[in-house]
């Protein structure tokens, strides 16, 4: 039996990295896979390898930076799956590692309505099934970010989210639905490669000296692992908990 048999699993930024890696995992557990993003076409080619290989998956295409997109991105998997059991928030940008004296109130508004509103988005209108069904599991993908060796940007929208995890937790301790986040390390994804890492800030050098960069990295599949022991049944008595998945990268 899978570990996810039976459930519906709503996966942003499903089509690259983190995200399609919990993907093609929680789909190879049983789940039902409704995959998230703004690429029509990187969706259907995440869809059809999973299709070819017997499993159940559909796709939509949103913006999640605004609201309404998010609440359409609920109601699609809705009316595709009838349900949601489990939510995970992939999507996001990096920052390029922008200082706040090189960050302007633009570039800041861009990466948190991406980082953090969105999953704010995501987690309020998804809660209203899990809700009427009284069960559900949120994952929320953070990230090392978060203890501030970022940008100004994305360590905000990152501690955001770690702590609207923890409300979220909280709010619903006493009910069947449960909040974790799962917070990677340096892994390499789309957003990591040598060329995007090449336009990030000087102030990168700065935040590497605060980890441990001897350690290897992480990889996606590492992650979605995490995020499968949150989704299932397996963590039916964990909420509220941060998941550094890092190799210890940020152990000062």
């Amino acid at each position: 039996m899978g570990r996810l048999d039976n459930k519906v699993a709503l996966v942003t930024g499903a089509n690259s990295g983190i995200g399609r890696a919990t993907a093609r995992l929680f789909a190879k557990e049983g789940a039902s896979v409704f995959v998230v993003s703004r690429r029509a076409e990187k969706n259907e080619e995440v869809v059809n390898e999973l299709r070819d290989a017997g499993l159940i998956a559909a796709s939509g295409s949103f913006d999640l930076s605004e609201a309404e997109q998010c609440r359409a991105a609920v109601d699609a998997c809705l009316a595709e799956f009838g349900r949601i059991d489990v939510l995970v928030n992939s999507a996001g940008i990096a920052d390029k590692h922008k200082p706040i004296n090189r960050c302007d109130e633009d570039w800041y508004d861009h990466v948190v309505k991406i980082d953090q509103y969105s999953t704010y988005w995501m987690c309020k209108y998804a809660l209203e099934d899990m809700e009427k069904r009284g069960e559900g599991s949120i994952v929320n993908i953070s990230s090392i970010g978060s203890q501030g060796v970022a940008g100004i940007a994305y360590s905000a929208a990152k501690a955001a989210v770690n702590a609207m995890t923890k409300n979220i937790a909280c709010f619903y301790a006493n009910t069947g639905i449960r909040c974790n986040a799962v917070a990677p390390g340096p892994t390499p994804t789309a957003l990591n490669t040598p060329d995007k890492i090449a336009t990030f800030d000087e102030f990168a050098g700065v935040c590497a000296r605060h980890m441990d960069q001897s350690l290897p990295e992480a990889q996606a599949e590492d992650q979605a692992l995490a995020a499968l022991y949150f989704a299932s049944d397996d963590s039916k008595a964990v909420t509220a908990q941060i998941l550094y998945v890092d190799h210890g990268t940020t152990l000062y």
